[in-house]
């Protein structure tokens, strides 16, 4: 019973959640019927009505236009429903391209890039590109970056592997990097990453208005300490310690892309995942970051 189960949906639809859930909470009742019968007969009755409102969708669909099928998918419930019974007008590998479109600056702060070479039986192959030289934190902060991006654009997109995954030990010929996505995926500030117990968790830093003009930001999120800045618009976090003499980089001047220390004067470049530009071996500690399409920022912090 499996297929009968609701997706998960993007986060920030409260009302479509709310369903979705009593939904789910129905059919774990369903199949907790000790009458073996009883559960068949509701089961079938569950799926036949599946059936009745995927063929009426399908024929919805088929009566309108592009344009129109496109602003359908546009409501939250109706997405969900298209995506239930794989009507969605959009194909999976075009949504899935353009939630890698959302992340690319992200990774390209990390000094590396991502590729889609195809999309079969719900699993998403990707090519990653190029090195974070000296970040220890690469793997992981990529991994929920593009986790974070692929699900959110594709929630029916089962699972995602990445050849030539960024990491600071080489990759090994043909090695693979699993990226596991789970189908019950809350929001990301309501659990870990693809719904991990285990991965850092996505936790609300806001829209940061106080980098309007430019400048950095000290800020607690989630009893963490981060330092926010913006380049070019881009939001980035770091941790506010700065590997040369261990003090905070609270109040550290930003000129360009380059953050100095006010304590030691050691400079890193904020652009490329926090590289010491004086002493190579130093690197500031990024921090996994999203922003989904109102400018709200997400970091995963755990």
């Amino acid at each position: 019973m499996d297929d009968l189960h609701p997706r998960a949906l993007p986060s920030g639809h409260r009302q479509a959640d709310e369903l979705v859930g009593r939904v789910e909470g129905l059919l774990e009742e369903l199949e907790s019927l000790a009458d073996p019968m009883a559960r068949d007969l509701a089961t079938t009755m569950v799926t036949a009505l599946l059936d009745l409102y995927g063929e009426g969708l399908r024929r919805v669909l088929d009566g309108v236009g592009a344009s129109q099928a496109l602003t359908l998918a546009g409501d939250d419930v109706v997405e969900h429903l298209l995506l239930l019974h794989g009507l969605h007008p959009v194909p999976v590998e075009e949504r899935v391209q353009a939630g890698l479109e959302e992340v690319r600056p992200y990774l390209d702060s990390h000094g590396g890039n991502v590729e889609l070479v195809s999309v079969r039986d719900g699993v998403v192959l990707l090519q990653m590109q190029g090195s974070c030289e000296g970040c220890p934190a690469s793997a992981m902060t990529l991994k929920l970056a593009i986790e974070e991006a692929v699900f959110k654009a594709a929630p029916d997109v089962a699972a995602v592997e990445a050849e030539g995954a960024i990491d600071e030990a080489p990759a090994q010929a043909g090695g693979l990097l699993q990226i596991e996505m789970v189908g019950d995926t809350q929001s990301p500030s309501a659990a870990g990453a693809g719904g991990h117990g285990s991965d850092p968790s996505w936790a609300m830093a806001g829209s940061l208005p106080q980098l309007s003009s430019g400048g950095t930001l000290l800020k607690e999120v989630s009893g963490h300490e981060l330092l926010f800045l913006r380049l070019d618009g881009a939001p980035y976090a770091y941790r506010p310690r700065c590997p040369g003499c261990e003090d905070s980089l609270e109040g550290a001047p930003l000129t360009g892309a380059e953050l100095t220390c006010p304590a030691c004067g050691h400079r890193y470049d904020a652009r490329r995942a926090g590289r010491c530009l004086d002493q190579p071996q130093l690197h500031l500690e990024p921090v996994p970051l999203l922003t989904d399409d109102s400018g709200l920022v997400r970091v995963a912090v755990g």
